[in-house]
């Protein structure tokens, strides 16, 4: 459909905007600051366009093809999703020396509290004939005088319509790394002035690993439920090359007794 509405006009005003756009390119460096900022403004608000359309159409057109029935869901599922950073490629897909509170794309970001950075990120394009998910994530960790290093990922408004506490939110991951590493995960659910929190530990040398957390347990306020979002914890991660190649979170009630 998007390809039978490029007609001559179309192709015309593209070429038009393109030359455009490539003149202002090579004035940008001897343009006066005043002209600048318009010139840069218009650039900010066509890139977000331009992103959005990358974004979606790479994560149509990367092989493997994803979708909903990609996801390895449990019986009785009512809610499963895979984050935009193993979906498709994000903005920046790469950096080194990261500051705390990095983001990579809308959802994702890094923290930790290193005096000096020797942090590096690199979302990676799976390849592997078991991949599902067309994207990873790499860290490359060097010498390391922090307490804590965590990717925390935000989870989208669906995964908090209809939450209860008798749901369990299961996490499925596959992890690499060059030495042995703990890993915890946190599920964190803000509900009202309160935050509930549960923690397990991923088992280690396993590359594919599932865990649940069970929400009975917390004292969540299911009418006053407002965002949701994970925390990988990586401990003692110094020397140490961190490769995510998957992570799906899925959600469906406990069963009765």
């Amino acid at each position: 459909m998007v390809a039978k509405t490029l007609g001559f006009l179309d192709r015309f005003l593209f070429r038009r905007s393109l030359s455009a756009w490539t003149r202002a390119g090579e004035r940008v460096a001897v343009a006066e600051l005043d002209d600048l900022r318009p010139v840069r403004n218009r650039a900010w608000q066509l890139r977000r366009r331009l992103d959005q359309v990358i974004h979606v159409s790479e994560e149509r057109l990367t092989l493997p093809r994803i979708g909903h029935s990609a996801i390895r869901k449990p019986l009785g599922t009512d809610w499963a999703y895979r984050p935009e950073l193993f979906r498709g490629p994000v903005f920046p897909a790469a950096a080194a020396a990261l500051p705390t509170r990095s983001e990579f794309g809308a959802e994702a970001s890094i923290h930790h509290d290193c005096q000096r950075s020797e942090l590096t990120f690199r979302q990676i394009r799976n390849t592997r004939a078991a991949d599902i998910a067309p994207y990873g994530v790499r860290l490359d960790v060097f010498r390391f005088d922090g307490s804590f290093l965590s990717m925390v990922v935000d989870l989208p408004a669906a995964a908090c319509e209809g939450l209860r506490r008798n749901h369990l939110m299961r996490l499925e991951t596959i992890v690499e790394t060059e030495y042995p590493l703990e890993i915890f995960a946190r599920l964190n659910v803000k509900h009202g002035p309160n935050i509930e929190q549960v923690v397990r530990e991923l088992p280690l040398g396993a590359a594919e690993i599932a865990v649940d957390f069970d929400l009975a347990y917390t004292e969540l306020n299911e009418k006053r439920v407002e965002k949701a979002w994970l925390d990988l914890i990586f401990e003692g991660p110094e020397m140490n090359q961190i490769i995510l190649r998957d992570v799906t979170l899925t959600r469906r009630p406990r069963a009765e007794l």
